[in-house]
């Protein structure tokens, strides 16, 4: 039974830990160091008299007495963080307040996130948002987040998703000094004799470059001595003559424009999925994300 502050505080730690398994992710999520959350983490252990946690030097994991008590805490405090979030539907839509976490490709942060997040700051200044922007496959539960934003087809099954963008086409570039140098590629499979610009996945596979034509598809492992994961890199380094690069039209088409970079393989481009935003179905939304998922479709800055 909670008898008093001290009870609360450390349910907040227990849970901060039990969801991130780092004492340095728990403490930027509470707002203390990671020195604290171990010192209050000991101080519950004793008052217990259990061990909540196994800490080696490489990891931080729940004993059988810690994954009980995370199970019977979990459900309870969503649905109290819920219940105060469900506040916000008494306020004016300025007013709304919270925080909410994000974990989003890169592309997705560049392509879909910049261009809305300035207007809706200016629409919600009481909602921070907190995004991480990584192309590991992170898990949005284990981090803490409120949700994460892939591409559609690599959601985890389990999840709740929502598309938030038309469907993007996939463009070979490289730069007009390259392409003057080694030749223009007329088939994917002339690929193999270029320098490309490998993409290295959230999973470290390497991406192999896809193609369709009148519904001809093929798959290209491309050859090449430099392999990315970062796409301003690639663009700065397609644009420099370093090789043919891999990537969403969008990402492309500014460069492209200042005849910094040309467009190969055209009739061969496809479509691939598009973006979408992606939360475990049990929990409710926080106001602030359903907003956000609002103003991104009706900005839709990258179509619907």
């Amino acid at each position: 039974m909670l008898t008093g502050r001290a009870d609360l505080a450390d349910t907040a730690t227990f849970l901060a830990l039990a969801r991130h398994r780092s004492f340095r992710r728990a403490g930027r999520e509470l707002g203390v160091s990671a020195s604290a959350v171990s010192h209050a983490l000991k101080a519950m252990e004793a008052r217990l008299g259990v061990r909540l946690l196994n800490r080696t030097s490489r990891s931080v994991t729940l004993s059988a007495a810690g994954e009980d008590l995370f199970a019977a805490l979990d459900g309870p405090a969503s649905a109290i963080g819920s219940a105060f979030d469900r506040l916000n539907q008494y306020r004016s839509a300025g007013a709304v307040t919270g925080r909410i976490r994000l974990n989003v490709l890169e592309h997705a942060g560049t392509l879909l996130l910049a261009p809305v997040l300035p207007l809706f700051a200016e629409r919600h200044p009481g909602v921070d948002v907190d995004v991480r922007v990584s192309n590991d496959m992170l898990d949005v539960v284990a981090t803490g987040a409120d949700a994460g934003i892939r591409y559609g087809g690599t959601v985890p099954e389990d999840m709740v998703a929502q598309r938030l963008s038309a469907d993007l086409r996939w463009v070979v570039v490289a730069s007009p000094a390259y392409l003057d140098h080694h030749g223009v590629p007329n088939h994917p499979q002339d690929l193999h004799a270029h320098r490309c610009l490998r993409i290295r996945l959230g999973d470290d596979r390497l991406y192999p470059w896809e193609f369709d034509r009148a519904g001809e598809r093929l798959e290209v492992a491309v050859p090449g001595v430099v392999t990315i994961d970062n796409t301003h890199f690639g663009l700065t380094l397609a644009a420099a003559g370093g090789g043919l690069a891999y990537l969403p039209e969008p990402c492309v088409t500014p460069l492209v424009a200042q005849g910094l970079l040309r467009i190969v393989l055209r009739d061969w481009a496809p479509d691939g999925p598009g973006f979408h935003i992606y939360y475990p179905g049990r929990r409710q939304l926080p106001a602030g994300l359903r907003l956000l998922i609002d103003l991104i479709r009706q900005v839709a800055p990258l179509g619907l």
